[in-house]
């Protein structure tokens, strides 16, 4: 099996293309894949009331089902039909909640409460972080919440693209006020001890 260090041949080098992820998702090279749900993620449920979600950039999707057996009303997307192949293929009776789409189309049929962020701004080219955050203010709705995990690195090498904590502050701020931030404790190898659980609420 292809691994970090010694990862297949790829034909497509352009990550804010559909064929580079799925070309990934094909040849089983997933490095950023946690094969579970984080438990950040579950703390946030486990403290929080129930409300209309969505996953953009879902990957593999473990968090749906989770999501969706606690009582959320849980909506996936990604542009990569392999990635939508390999969420639905584990996701058993949730795979109808996800769907092949581009976030920055894609019209959900309510305003979602949530916008769940797991590795979607750190997979993009950084050109593309003002978009992300734009179509982030414009699908919540005053008071509605992004919550998630940023990661935090200036090498300019990607994915993951990381960025300086005051760059993500400055693109958020118009928009969304700072609500809570914890450590995260189980990051997969790729993220440890560079990224951050936040939640950050969108202003009125």
């Amino acid at each position: 099996m292809a691994t970090p260090e010694s990862p297949p041949k790829f034909a497509s080098r352009d990550p804010s293309h559909p064929d580079f992820w799925s070309e990934r998702f094909e040849k089983d090279f997933m490095p950023w894949d946690t094969g579970g749900v984080p438990l950040a993620l579950q703390q946030y449920v486990q403290r929080s009331q129930p409300a209309s979600v969505l996953i953009p950039g879902c990957g593999t999707g473990y968090e749906v089902a989770y999501l969706a057996e606690a009582g959320w009303d849980v909506t996936a997307i990604d542009f990569s039909d392999a990635a939508v192949s390999a969420a639905r293929a584990v996701l058993g009776k949730w795979s109808e909640r996800v769907l092949q789409a581009d976030f920055f189309s894609y019209e959900p049929p309510q305003r979602p409460g949530l916008i769940y962020e797991r590795a979607f701004l750190c997979a993009l080219p950084p050109a593309r972080r003002a978009d992300i955050v734009s179509r982030w203010a414009a699908l919540l709705p005053a008071g509605a919440v992004l919550a998630g995990f940023f990661f935090f690195d200036e090498s300019p090498k990607g994915p993951p693209f990381g960025m300086a904590r005051a760059e993500l502050e400055r693109l958020l701020h118009t928009d969304f006020e700072l609500a809570d931030e914890r450590d995260v404790t189980d990051s997969i190898a790729v993220f440890a001890g560079r990224e951050r659980w936040m939640e950050w609420r969108r202003r009125a």
